[in-house]
């Protein structure tokens, strides 16, 4: 089974993009990030066409998340996170897509730092591993994927020296997500990949795309009777040269039985 990952930065101004990535690469289950649409704006029409079942949670302008399944049942289990009754965020959607929990996550940027968005940041990041324990704590096999928005080591970040006080690289920030992963999850690219540079995201501008000068902050974490079954891992970054395409490119994931 391949699980991909993409930040499409805007679904219904990418959609060109995704449908072209969608129709080259055919995933069996995908999750997506940063919609920017409210849910009655998801074109599910064309999701389908494509030859995809969707869930998704939409927010007009900012936010929301989705996760789509081809030849697969979805059955939604969770969409937000316990621990902030007062958070509308669209950020997190959890589902059953065959026998595998899929967690599809957009943690919070947290910029400008220090400040209230970063606080914030860290609490979601709390709320995050408090749920995160508990799927651990299930017979299910569970992946938790998206834009982490963290790039957890030097490896991860174009210059590092330039990120210090970055709220997707200070150290309280990294911190949380070793911690996150320490419960017992897989950093699955970096398990395959332990000393390669590889990047998820390049930036519109100064050419950070051409110059390579880019972050890796889309992640996907296995809880551990996933971790034998990993087979492969990558970054379709070619995808990011695309016309009209996102900041981000899609990752992926290839699981045996």
């Amino acid at each position: 089974m391949k699980i991909a990952t993409y930040n499409v930065n805007g679904i219904n101004a990418r959609l060109p993009v995704l449908l072209r990535w969608l129709k080259a690469t055919r995933p069996e289950v995908v999750c997506l990030q940063e919609l920017k649409a409210p849910n009655d704006k998801f074109p599910e029409e064309a999701i389908r066409d494509a030859g995809y079942n969707a869930v998704w949670h939409g927010q007009k302008q900012w936010n929301g998340v989705a996760i789509l399944a081809r030849d697969l049942e979805i059955n939604e289990t969770r969409r937000g996170l316990d621990g902030d009754p007062e958070d509308s965020q669209s950020r997190y959607l959890e589902a059953l897509v065959g026998d595998i929990i899929i967690g599809c996550i957009y943690l919070p940027n947290g910029n400008p730092a220090p400040g209230p968005k970063l606080d914030y940041k860290l609490k979601w990041f709390e709320r995050l591993q408090s749920h995160a324990s508990k799927l651990l704590q299930l017979d299910t096999p569970v992946i938790l994927v998206g834009d982490y928005n963290v790039m957890p080591t030097e490896l991860d970040v174009y210059k590092p020296e330039r990120w210090l006080d970055d709220a997707l690289f200070r150290p309280e920030v990294r911190e949380a997500f070793h911690s996150l992963v320490a419960q017992g999850w897989t950093d699955a690219l970096r398990f395959l990949h332990p000393d390669e540079k590889i990047y998820t995201f390049w930036d519109y501008f100064r050419n950070a795309y051409k110059r390579d000068a880019g972050l890796r902050i889309d992640h996907f974490l296995l809880s551990p009777g996933l971790k034998d079954n990993l087979l492969d891992a990558g970054v379709d970054r070619e995808v990011r040269g695309w016309e009209k395409t996102s900041d981000h490119a899609p990752v992926w994931v290839q699981l045996g039985d």
